[in-house]
């Protein structure tokens, strides 16, 4: 099989695909006679192929897809004009600590914000695939560690934590975030706003994601990993209250 043969069936596979398609998927269409090293190859070329058009190939944490750029989201919204529902500040907060100082327990949390972490954020973040428990903290209670998951990275169009903004442009990070939610699509399905884009970060400054991931930070607090909560459940925006911590 020559090149452009190997991208046509690649372009072809990578269109029809429900979800993000990983190297190991990639390599079967071609019964493993092409390489990793390869296909990398062959998926650049395809991705130059596909400049300047409304759709891109990009690389994400669960694997590579085509979607929108974003430059087409306001033409795409006049399809689905629907606004879905929004998520509220503390909603977005408990997000963009979780995100930035993984793992962490709602303990911690809670000492970053300065209020009680109400059940039902923690609930919305899990029903929505963006959180999940990855360990326990060695402590009283043996208290939840809570990381992000592939699915967070992949709706915000990022291949790894590393993509994060930086704490210093801390608006820019709170853009990313209440960007899901407005929409909590990924780009090529993206609707709404960010009306909420300049959400202040109640951060510690120097506060970055873990170079080797939140799974390897936890891999020494004796990980028990739960079941996969489903993403597919129905998500309403967050109207209680935090309570301020005693």
């Amino acid at each position: 099989m020559n090149v452009q043969d190997a991208k046509r069936v690649l372009e072809t596979a990578l269109i029809c695909a429900q979800q993000p398609l990983t190297l190991r998927d990639l390599r079967t269409l071609f019964d493993d006679e092409l390489g990793a090293d390869v296909l990398r190859a062959l998926l650049a070329e395809l991705s130059r192929d596909w400049e300047g058009r409304g759709v891109e190939l990009v690389s994400l944490a669960s694997g590579w897809r085509f979607q929108s750029r974003p430059e087409m989201r306001e033409f795409l919204e006049r399809l689905n004009p629907e606004k879905p529902p929004r998520y509220s500040r503390a909603t977005m907060e408990t997000l963009a600590i979780i995100a930035y100082r993984q793992p962490v327990t709602r303990g911690d949390i809670e000492e970053i914000r300065g209020v009680t972490v109400s059940s039902q954020i923690v609930k919305q973040l899990e029903d929505r695939g963006w959180i999940e428990v990855i360990g326990h903290r060695d402590a009283p209670g043996r208290p939840g560690l809570y990381a992000t998951t592939r699915q967070f990275l992949d709706d915000l169009g990022l291949a790894s934590l590393e993509q994060l903004p930086a704490l210093e442009r801390a608006p820019v990070s709170a853009e990313l975030l209440a960007s899901l939610a407005d929409g909590a699509a990924p780009p090529a399905q993206a609707a709404g706003d960010a009306a909420d884009a300049q959400l202040s970060l109640p951060l510690p400054a120097g506060g970055t994601p873990s170079a080797a991931g939140p799974r390897e930070a936890a891999s020494s607090l004796h990980e028990s990993r739960p079941a996969e909560t489903p993403t597919d459940s129905p998500i309403t925006a967050d109207t209680q209250a935090d309570t301020p911590t005693p």
